[in-house]
């Protein structure tokens, strides 16, 4: 490249870095580092104007496409890495502290309450599955009271909020009991899809991957005095355990699901008839809380 041209590019660079001077220390560092990364991508792949416009129409595209119920930038975060590389970075490993991974695009808020051996299925169709496991600290205390978010897809592959009909499905919380023990049942996890009739789907075309999830439980756990944990559960054998499409998948996160056989009598005496049935045993241990890192704010 001509001295001249590296000149003029890495002035414009050195333009755009000083005007965040104003800007609150947090915020300007974070808006230096980005610009710096930006514009050495830029110079890097020699980016044309024709990508260029290709870009800005991606994300056109996927700012049309996302609604209250589908987040197409979490997507395109999840199949970049971006997600799991921010959970890397915000929970550092602590000790035998339960491992975090993506939290997904379709948590809801105020999700039903069900009691220690309650029902998550609401209805949605899949095989039965009983979750059990306990709450404790890295010294292995009991954590009574925490609270266990759970939500997951049915067995065609759907969230309750992918359908129209503002069904409440594959989702609920429940308190952990005086011994930090949790109960419930919930459905066999199956691989499923992650949205792809859009523009993240066509990325994912255009580079030969596919958009299939490994079979997974979402789990929130939360504690006074603990660090939040945002994980899943994995099942062991499943065929996308090595090329989930969010990158989500940890060893320590993948369980055994043993299957049951029909008439095997159920742990709490539920009458399954002549359904199959898993269950599966998943001990969660939280991190002491953590300090704020800040904001861009």
């Amino acid at each position: 490249m001509p001295d001249e041209q590296a000149r003029r590019e890495e002035a414009l660079v050195e333009e755009v870095l000083a005007s965040f001077d104003g800007a609150s220390p947090r915020l300007r560092e974070v808006m230096r580092s980005l610009t710096k990364h930006l514009h050495d991508f830029v110079r890097e792949v020699r980016l044309t104007e024709r990508e260029w416009a290709a870009g800005i129409e991606f994300l056109t595209k996927a700012g049309h496409i996302t609604t209250e119920t589908r987040q197409e930038f979490v997507l395109l975060s999840d199949v970049l890495g971006a997600s799991m590389q921010t959970i890397a970075v915000n929970n550092e490993a602590y000790g035998n502290a339960t491992e975090a991974t993506v939290f997904g695009p379709f948590f809801v808020e105020n999700s039903p309450e069900i009691a220690q051996g309650g029902d998550i299925a609401g209805g949605a169709p899949g095989e039965p599955c009983w979750v059990e496991g306990t709450v404790t600290d890295t010294e292995g205390n009991p954590l009574p009271g925490a609270r266990i978010e759970v939500w997951e897809a049915d067995e065609e592959g759907f969230y309750d909020v992918q359908h129209d009909d503002d069904r409440v499905a594959g989702r609920a919380h429940l308190f952990a009991d005086a011994d930090g023990a949790y109960r419930f049942w919930g459905l066999t996890p199956t691989p499923y899809p992650i949205p792809h009739d859009g523009p993240v789907g066509a990325l994912l075309e255009a580079v030969g991957r596919s958009p299939m999830r490994a079979s997974h439980l979402h789990f929130l756990v939360s504690a006074p005095g603990r660090h939040t944990l945002v994980t899943h559960i994995f099942v062991e054998g499943d065929e996308y355990l090595r090329r989930d499409s969010v990158f989500g998948v940890k060893d320590s996160l993948v369980k055994r699901f043993e299957r049951q056989a029909a008439g095997t009598p159920a742990p709490d005496g539920r009458d399954l008839g002549d359904r199959t049935w898993s269950r599966v045993r998943f001990d969660i241990v939280l991190a002491p809380e953590q300090a704020d890192a800040g904001s861009a704010g």
